[in-house]
């Protein structure tokens, strides 16, 4: 008796994950009124710098409503994306977590 899973069993289980993956982004919606086009509208450099001091935008949006973690309106997917690169890299990310220790 074998105790490995069997490779139709790991490709079910893979197609099953993926379908409830895409299931669950079918329900997403994003607001179209949140993106702009104005001059002065937050965009890539702005999504960097607000994803790099989301911690701190965090903390203080909790004390004060007048500190937000993300801009609206935004430039859309310019402004998402510096807004990832600022928290993943800039930010630490998952940099500091993935260290090793050496005993």
């Amino acid at each position: 008796m074998s105790l490995s899973v069997d490779t139709s069993t790991k490709t079910r289980r893979i197609l099953l994950a993926l379908t409830l993956a895409f299931a669950v982004s079918a329900c997403a919606s994003q607001i179209d009124a949140g993106v702009s086009a104005e001059p002065d509208t937050p965009g890539f450099l702005w999504g960097l710098w607000h994803g790099f001091i989301f911690p701190w935008s965090f903390i203080g949006s909790l004390f004060s409503p007048d500190i937000a973690v993300y801009a609206v309106p935004n430039k859309g997917g310019w402004y998402d994306f510096g807004f990832f690169l600022g928290v993943t890299v800039l930010g630490g990310g998952s940099f500091f977590g993935s260290k090793s220790r050496k005993d």
